[in-house]
């Protein structure tokens, strides 16, 4: 992507995923398993691939939604929500399943459009959380989600499976 690309377009899309994209979705959370394995172990099968087994559960069960995010047309990412605390199994709460920025639409704000975009659109209680030790991510949602609500936002620790979390707690009101 050039860099005057995004200065001409910088459209901003959250477009929902139909199941005929579903292996453009699994190719991009290669991508976000590869980020994310400087953080945690994770191994890549033998087929090459870290894969994402749940992925498939986004066309098939009630309360998941999978989205694609484009920038000027172009692929620039990947959304999963679901309904549901995963931390607490409270089942009227949103969960930030899987939120993915390929790394040349980073640092430009479009995380933060596309996150306030999923917002607006599930109104009610918002769960994020983030590996501790993952301080870029950390300070990318503290951000997103203050400057969503208004507010300064605290975050909560928490530890499950031996790894240390924070978690953000928000409400979306529809506006």
């Amino acid at each position: 992507m050039s860099q005057a690309r995004w200065e001409t377009d910088p459209r901003v899309e959250v477009l929902p995923a139909a199941w005929e994209q579903e292996p453009v979705l699994a190719n991009l959370l290669e991508l976000y398993a590869h980020d994310f394995s400087e953080l945690r172990d994770l191994d890549v099968g033998e087929d090459g691939r870290f894969g994402y087994g749940a992925l498939p559960l986004y066309w098939t069960e009630p309360g998941r939604f999978p989205f694609l995010v484009r920038v000027g047309g172009r692929l620039a990412g990947l959304v999963l929500v679901r309904r549901g605390s995963v931390i607490s199994e409270e089942e009227a709460v949103w969960d930030m399943a899987e939120f993915f920025v390929v790394r040349g639409y980073r640092r430009r704000r479009i995380g933060t459009q596309v996150a306030h975009e999923v917002w607006r659109r599930f109104p009610g209680r918002w769960e994020v959380r983030v590996m501790e030790k993952n301080d870029a991510a950390r300070r990318f949602w503290q951000g997103a989600i203050s400057s969503f609500t208004g507010e300064k936002i605290h975050s909560v620790a928490f530890e499950r499976e031996g790894s240390a979390w924070v978690l953000f707690l928000f409400e979306s009101r529809v506006k």
